[in-house]
């Protein structure tokens, strides 16, 4: 036996005392001189070609040994219902659908105007939508038209920013605008009956008139709307023009072209009415002619204002009322 082992040369080191049992022998690579014909190994220690004797079994440990770099496992969680579990689930996507809808429907509330908001909304009455109304500056060291100050109720204020606006979505009338701003006093005598004009004519030069500032404008429902600011020297020259042949309270004292016969305006609002501006309003009787004509004179201090609105059919009662206001605004 001791022969045989030396002939065939192993190529493992035994182990020693030191080394564990367990350690494998490391190989070596065949030289060129080394006999590499295979040779049966028989009675070899046990030590270096068997296994070690395996070690007495251990008992398991209650939960899995963790992974080399994970955390440690835990035990699995009971079993739900899984009915219990979609139901949750629905209900939490409701909850979030609603909230999400909701907000929308509040930010998109306040973003609109009170009569677009169903349930809120004020039916329109009718009302033009008038840009905001500025007075123009007065010149340095004027008074206001009714200042104490200023006995001749004279605007020193340009007359042609005086005039009212057109409201959004009107058409200019042209044949208004005149020079520089100035109507012609022919233009004006326009708007009365052709049997009227001469006598109006003369009664306007008498008085001293000075110049006419006028707008004109026609909205999407075919109202036709004129406006003209007649200056004089004082307001008691428009004081007498006014109550002695303009504006009476019966009915007005010029005929109207297209409205022969116009009547007062019983239905215009008395709390419409402004302060140191006096005021008369007429409509046409029926039965109208090729159109229905409104009609206002305003007496504001050194200023006489004309204002006359005609639209085929019936010319509607409320942007007469608010043209007519807003104009006294602008003169008081």
């Amino acid at each position: 036996m001791t022969e045989q082992s030396q002939t065939t040369e192993p190529t493992a080191t035994e182990p020693t005392a030191t080394e564990p049992q367990t350690t494998q022998p490391a190989a070596t690579e065949p030289t060129a001189t080394q006999d590499t014909t295979p040779v049966a190994v028989v009675d070899q220690p046990q030590s270096v070609l068997s296994p070690p004797p395996a070690a007495p079994p251990l008992a398991a440990p209650p939960l899995s040994p963790p992974p080399p770099y994970g955390p440690p496992l835990q035990a699995p969680p009971a079993p739900k219902d899984r009915r219990v579990l979609r139901a949750v689930l629905r209900w939490t996507a409701a909850v979030v659908v609603f909230a999400a809808v909701g907000a929308s429907a509040a930010y998109g509330i306040t973003r609109m105007e009170r009569t677009d908001v169903p349930g809120l909304a004020t039916e329109s009455d009718g009302r033009w939508d008038y840009p905001q109304l500025t007075k123009p500056p007065l010149p340095s060291g004027s008074p206001e038209p009714f200042a104490e100050a200023n006995k001749a109720g004279a605007h020193y204020a340009d007359l042609r920013a005086l005039v009212l606006p057109a409201p959004t979505g009107a058409t200019d009338d042209k044949a208004l605008r005149g020079e520089d701003g100035w109507l012609a006093t022919k233009d004006f005598l326009a708007e009365y009956e052709s049997d009227e004009r001469d006598d109006l004519r003369q009664q306007l030069v008498d008085d001293g008139l000075r110049h006419i500032a006028a707008r004109g404008w026609t909205t999407e429902d075919g109202t036709h709307t004129r406006i003209y600011l007649l200056h004089f020297d004082t307001a008691a020259v428009v004081d007498e023009v006014f109550s002695g042949d303009i504006g009476p309270y019966s009915g007005p004292g010029r005929a109207v072209r297209g409205a022969p016969d116009s009547v007062t305006d019983e239905d215009f609002p008395e709390p419409a009415r402004v302060d140191d501006v006096q005021r008369s309003v007429y409509t046409e009787a029926k039965p109208y002619g090729a159109e229905h004509v409104r009609q206002a004179y305003l007496a504001a201090g050194d200023v006489l204002a004309v204002i006359i609105q005609s639209r085929k059919g019936t010319a509607k009662a409320v942007p007469f009322q608010q043209t007519v206001t807003l104009q006294s605004q602008l003169l008081g």
